[in-house]
Formats: structure tokens, C-alpha cells, sequence
């Protein structure tokens, strides 16, 4: 069985908003993204590949689409394929996030 002590692999970086790796299968990745007050993920957008962010410490401010939210602890978000998404820490604390998406896009699928 694979598992992982989510919160001890927090890492932050000064110069931008740090990606840890936690499972990565060809149909599924599992990510803790570790922001500093002020840093963001720029709004992009995966084509077939659904994400979500699981906010588990801190105050993120998600866009998806055309709409942006301020989420804390405990709160989830969905950004559907083909939907540009991004978050940004405009808080002076740190914000942790699990971030999950199916299927992998840094993977090749055969397609029947």
C-alpha cells in the first residue's frame, strides 16, 4: 500500500509557489502545492484533465472560468477540463493546498 504524510512534505520557496509530488499514476496525480503570502499560480488551462484544490491550511483566492472565490481550510474547488483555473495567496499567511487531477496530462493514454 502507497501512502504519504501529507503535511510533512510541505515545502515553500521564496522565489515562487513550490510543487511537491505525491502519487503520480497514468490516470491520476496527487500534488501539495505550497504558496508564500503573494504568489500564484497563473490562470491556465488543462484540456483533458479535471483538477481539483483542497485547501488545508491558509486562504486562497481560486479562479475558475469567470468566476474567482476566497476559499479556506477544509474547502474544496473543481476547475472541469478545458476551463482556465489558477489561484494566488493575497493573504500574509501560507496557504497549503492538495491538489488532485484525472486523468494525468503529463501522461500519454492509448485510446481505444
Amino acid at each position: 500500500m502507497e501512502y504519504r504524510d501529507v503535511l510533512q512534505n510541505k515545502i515553500f520557496s521564496t522565489e515562487k509557489m513550490k510543487k511537491t509530488g505525491l502519487f503520480d499514476r497514468p490516470y491520476f496525480f496527487s500534488d501539495l502545492y505550497c504558496f508564500e503570502p503573494g504568489q500564484v499560480q497563473k490562470p491556465h488551462t488543462h484540456h483533458d484533465s479535471d483538477k481539483t484544490y483542497f485547501v488545508l491550511e491558509g486562504r486562497g483566492t481560486f479562479k475558475v472560468g469567470d468566476e474567482e472565490l476566497v476559499l479556506g481550510e477544509h474547502q474544496l474547488v473543481l476547475a472541469p477540463a478545458g476551463v482556465e483555473h489558477g489561484v494566488s495567496n493575497r493573504t500574509d499567511q501560507q496557504l497549503v493546498l492538495l491538489v488532485t487531477m484525472a486523468p494525468n496530462p503529463n501522461t500519454e493514454h492509448s485510446h481505444s
